[in-house]
């Protein structure tokens, strides 16, 4: 009779620029029984010497084969396994040479054929495949970018300490959750001069992961160039398109009537700046791009507007349970077979519980963009389809919010709540 452990391999195809973990495969141990010898076993009931010197058998196993039960059976097998390894640390130490072990068992059976334990990487444990606590030291958390990028700063800021897993798109950071290479990810969703960033709005639909917590990060612009260039040199800026757009005031005011590129994040124009060698070209970036990339700061606070804050979302696996004594918000989002008449009535519901609304987005409804609506006299009338995404101030374990949404359920065809979770209420000043 065999018993082979089970070994797995799992891998990651997302392009992160962080290693995939893989699950290495497991000791493998065979098990192999004797048949019981009756002969031998009454030599030793008659000498006493033998009786009393062995060890007895009858907890691992019995007449015939294995135990009578899984105890003795992993019981047997652990007593195997622990011989095989006292053995084989000592043939090591007398050949000098990594070789593959076999052990003889008993009247002769290959018992075991193992690789030696201490050439065996550590394999993923359990701890490793599951939540960290929440603000915890072992957090990793995934974001859009390369390291500089706010993002990263609004991983830090709602979770300190945390292990960030760059990522090169924002669908990349979702799998990396999904996947559990990640057990959170940072997402921005609207900024207070850009306005909300609409690819995310419609990934949070996509996707099944749960609104956790915000943090609102105050954006601090640089231009940054490399060691030596001074402005006047400059004849391309490049970053990311919102920070483009919010610092195109500035950019004229230092005379920077150039040529504007946009790239896919502010910490990436830096890192591209840096490793070309651009003599012409500027990045806008944070100051801690212009850090981490060796780049200097040409102007400090270029954001046309100092109230600029970015908006990010945590995402988790599980949701957390709602509770009622700190300030929290809910998202949700809807949908009506019958178009956007239906609003009324759901904003309805909230304003009769005298619930506040913090934003409202529409986006496409991309399975059924159109609705056609026909009359024999008037012909075709063709309206637009939308999803609502909604954001209000209360918790689900709120029960005005509970009545508000069992409201809202009987005049849509569609709900569902992507969060409840804790409002970002750390005291803010403007960027300088």
């Amino acid at each position: 009779m065999q018993c082979v452990a089970p070994s797995s391999t799992v891998g990651f195809k997302p392009k992160i620029r962080t290693p995939s973990y893989t699950v290495p495969h497991r000791l493998t141990i065979q098990c192999v029984a004797s048949p019981f010898d009756a002969a031998a076993a009454a030599a030793n009931a008659t000498n006493p010497h033998l009786s009393a010197t062995a060890p007895s058998t009858t907890n691992n196993f019995t007449s015939g084969g294995i135990g009578k039960s899984r105890a003795d059976w992993q019981s047997s097998c652990a007593i195997l396994a622990s011989k095989v390894q006292s053995q084989q640390q000592d043939t090591d130490k007398s050949s000098g040479a990594d070789k593959l072990t076999v052990v003889n068992g008993v009247n002769g059976h290959s018992s075991l054929d193992l690789v030696p334990v201490n050439k065996l990487p550590k394999p993923l444990t359990i701890a490793d495949l599951s939540p960290a606590p929440a603000h915890g030291s072992t957090l990793r958390v995934a974001y859009q970018g390369v390291p500089g990028a706010y993002s990263e700063a609004a991983a830090g800021k709602a979770y300190p300490n945390c292990d960030a897993i760059p990522c090169d798109q924002f669908e990349v950071a979702f799998q990396a959750v999904e996947l559990w290479i990640a057990d959170r990810a940072v997402l921005p969703v609207e900024n207070s001069l850009g306005g909300s960033i609409h690819r995310n709005y419609d990934l949070l639909l996509r996707h099944r992961l749960h609104i956790v917590g915000e943090v609102q990060l105050p954006v601090h612009h640089c231009l940054l160039a490399l060691p030596g260039v001074r402005k006047e040199y400059i004849n391309r800026v490049i970053s990311h398109p919102q920070a483009l757009s919010q610092c195109e005031l500035t950019l004229t005011k230092l005379g920077l009537n150039v040529t504007r590129e946009a790239v896919d994040d502010t910490a990436g124009a830096a890192e591209f700046v840096a490793a070309n060698n651009l003599r012409d070209t500027a990045a806008i970036a944070s100051a801690r791009a212009a850090e981490l990339y060796g780049l200097n700061i040409l102007a400090d606070g270029i954001q046309d507007d100092s109230s600029n804050v970015t908006r990010f979302v945590m995402l988790a696996r599980e949701p957390i349970i709602p509770r009622t004594d700190i300030p929290f918000k809910t998202s949700i989002v809807f949908a009506h077979d019958k178009g956007t008449s239906v609003l009324f009535k759901v904003l309805s519901a909230f304003a009769f519980r005298n619930i506040s609304l913090t934003k409202i987005e529409s986006r496409p409804h991309r399975n059924r963009p159109i609705r056609l609506v026909g009359d024999e006299n008037l012909g075709t009338a063709k309206h637009f389809e939308y999803l609502f995404y909604v954001d209000f101030e209360a918790s689900m374990g709120d029960v005005r919010a509970q009545n508000a949404l069992a409201e809202v359920q009987e005049f849509t065809s569609f709900l569902r709540v992507l969060g409840s979770y804790p409002m970002d209420m750390t005291p803010w000043s403007p960027s300088r």
